[in-house]
């Protein structure tokens, strides 16, 4: 059922603030609402576009500890970098705000509280790893162990990264603390849960009945998800970083992140209009659409419309044009791997080419199944359409009126049938273009703009007004004038799509404020209307830029490929500190350093150790020589008792640290130390 609706607001998925934005996130989310945005714009509707980063979560405090800084530090950086990529390839969000906000917090706290008084949640108890050394539950990513079919020692609570299994924390074999290194122990927790099981009944009519014209990709996860039931999903979790759960007895508990980042909308949309935010949150004639990719398509279309019914007064999205993923060169997109086309790296590498990678990306756009991404496709599309037919076409009409015209538009004529049927190809466009917007197809709208330019482009090949010049101006006014018509229109249909460039074409024609409505008409430029002076809109890549960034590429591929996985060894039973006080660790002076003979991996040395000099034997030849060593300080146990090596009596043992590769380091103090100075 059509509804007549008011305005327009626009979601985009929150992107997690861990890490930059790339090819992948542009082309499943930000450039298809984008396209919708400014179209919507273009018509004069009312519209508002809400974006923002998702800043809280595990993954977060996990890369904060990696690079010893807070949650905060982390967020900051790449919000900031996020934000800048998004501004530079014209993605026009009313707001980009973040759920790190005083505001977010206080709504979404408002929000779980609304849901809690009117029982909305499932109170349960239950049984999750705790890290009595570190005095906090663990989350899934914070517990390593052996996988039960693997048998790989370093596999995480979630997930085997090795037989890429999915576990349970109280699958793994031997579970240890990523934070403390302990055994965690099992101890009872509260957790409150959203009982999706009660909404199914009206979510399967909403979606299943009533929204059939949702995409196939879109309608079919949530149909697989609704046969299979649904079941009550935990809101909140023991971590120290989020929205804290308002309740008294709830210290230590923050909103879990999927209940958390979709509130986000709401809160960035209050902080863009403080006084009138509700009517684009709570008013039936306002219509929602949330932009985002496929691995958010069950939150959005079931979780949280379930979470917007439960509060009561909200509005249900009205559509969720969900594309699938984008891989690169063959391969899945990762992050970890760096094989990735990062947004701020492109810019970097292709100044003020923004339009080709957004061109490209929504030719390309993976709609309802995954697309791939390859260099040399990028290349031939913006040689062989951006160059070749557009800017082609475009350059050829305002170059040839400077010429005959001086940059004035000529008169209009009579027109051939040629003529005729070149301008009836534009009595449609408008409602075609549409027709394909407004159900979310943007590349076959992209297509069907860029048509536009070929039957331009193709009009003059086929009309010749540098040959007709010789022999009929009138004729060539004629051409001319449709050829600029056509041009102009084209400032209108690319605005969407390639808003640079659609910006620099209405600049050549001297016509700023061209609008959707427009589209179409043929009379858009009188007669002796001033032009400004052309200028390439678009210049050929050549191989060799192409070449570099497959090169980036296969370099990347070959750190990846020659790069060990990196295994930490199990840690072994835990030892009384008496234990550990009987060893003698201390700093002695290599003295001398000799291969010991017929024994490739062994050294001799000759250790000053502050009293005497005494002989150690160590295995470490295939990674230092001899004379390396020589002078150098070394950390050893002097109380091991001494043992013979290849008929060598060694007294003690120098530590070393055993790398990814297998490879051994020395541990060596920072500065020099007297000798005999013990470690402890």
């Amino acid at each position: 059922m059509t509804k007549n609706y008011k305005r327009t607001l626009v979601t985009s998925a929150l992107p997690y603030a861990n890490g930059p934005v790339h090819i992948g996130h542009m082309a499943g989310v930000y450039i298809p609402a984008d396209i919708y945005v400014r179209y919507l714009r273009l018509k004069g509707e009312e519209v508002i576009h809400i974006g923002g980063s998702d800043e809280h979560g595990v993954p977060i405090t996990i890369r904060a500890k990696k690079e010893g800084v807070t949650p905060q530090d982390i967020v900051d950086k790449y919000h900031s970098i996020i934000k800048k990529s998004f501004k530079d390839f014209g993605i026009t969000f009313d707001i980009y705000s973040r759920t790190s906000s005083e505001i977010h917090k206080e709504t979404a706290s408002e929000f779980f509280l609304k849901l809690y008084n009117d029982n909305q949640f499932e109170e349960q108890t239950s049984e999750q790893y705790y890290d009595e050394e570190a005095q906090m539950f663990l989350a899934d990513r914070y517990i390593m162990g052996e996988c039960p079919h693997c048998g790989n020692p370093n596999a995480y609570g979630d997930q085997c990264e090795s037989c890429g299994t999915s576990l349970s924390p109280t699958d793994l074999k031997n579970p240890r603390s990523t934070i403390s290194g302990s055994a965690p122990v099992m101890r009872e927790t509260k957790h409150w849960y959203l009982p999706l099981d009660k909404h199914e009944s009206w979510l399967r009519q909403w979606i299943l009945e009533d929204h059939k014209e949702w995409k196939s990709n879109v309608y079919g996860q949530c149909k697989s998800w609704l046969d299979m039931g649904l079941h009550p999903r935990a809101v909140s979790r023991d971590l120290d970083w989020g929205v804290p759960i308002p309740l008294p007895d709830a210290k230590g508990k923050v909103l879990y992140v999927w209940f958390d980042a979709p509130i986000g909308y709401i809160s960035n949309t209050k902080e863009l209009l403080p006084d009138s935010w509700e009517k684009w949150w709570k008013s039936e004639d306002t219509k929602l659409v949330h932009f985002i990719g496929k691995d958010n398509i069950v939150f959005h279309c079931i979780v949280f419309p379930a979470m917007l019914k439960a509060e009561g007064s909200y509005i249900l999205p009205e559509n969720v044009p969900a594309n699938e993923f984008l891989n690169l060169e063959g391969d899945k997109i990762s992050t970890s791997r760096n094989w990735a086309v990062w947004l701020h790296e492109y810019l970097e590498d292709f100044p003020g080419q923004q339009d080709t990678l957004r061109y490209v990306l929504t030719s390309n756009a993976p709609e309802t199944k995954d697309n791939d991404f390859t260099w040399k496709d990028f290349q031939a599309r913006h040689n062989n359409e951006l160059v070749a037919i557009l800017g082609n076409f475009i350059n050829r009409a305002l170059v040839l009126t400077q010429k005959y015209f001086d940059n004035k538009v000529p008169q209009i004529h009579e027109l051939t049938d040629y003529d005729k049927d070149t301008l009836k190809e534009f009595e449609n466009i408008k409602s075609s273009i549409e027709s394909y917007l407004d159900t979310y197809r943007f590349r076959d709208a992209l297509k069907e703009a860029m048509s536009l330019a070929r039957i331009g482009n193709k009009y003059l090949a086929d009309t010749e007004p540098w040959k007709v010049a010789k022999t009929d101006m009138q004729r060539v006014e004629t051409i001319l004038n449709i050829a600029l018509q056509i041009t102009a229109n084209l400032g209108i249909v690319f605005e969407p799509f390639l808003p640079f460039s659609a910006k620099k074409i209405r600049t050549f024609v001297n016509m700023e404020n061209l609008t959707w409505n427009q589209l179409g008409q043929m009379n858009l430029l009188p007669a002796g209307h001033q032009l400004n002076q052309p200028e390439l809109l678009f210049a050929k890549i050549e191989d060799e830029t192409i070449e570099k960034q497959i090169q980036k590429l296969l370099d990347t591929k070959k750190i990846n490929e020659g790069t060990p996985e990196i295994k930490v060894a199990p840690q072994k039973e835990n030892i009384a500190f008496d234990d550990f006080t009987k060893l003698d660790l201390r700093v002695g002076t290599v003295l001398e350093c000799t291969k010991v003979a017929k024994a490739d991996k062994l050294l001799q040395f000759l250790i000053d150790d502050g009293m005497n000099q005494r002989t150690i034997v160590s295995g470490i030849a295939a990674w230092y020589k001899p004379e390396e060593l020589t002078g150098k300080q070394v950390c050893f146990i002097a109380n091991l008792a001494p043992r013979k090596l290849k008929g060598i009596e060694s007294q003690g043992m120098i530590l070393s640290v055993e790398n990814a590769d297998g490879s051994l380091s020395l541990i060596q103090p920072s500065k020099e130390v007297n000798p005999g100075s013990q470690i402890g």
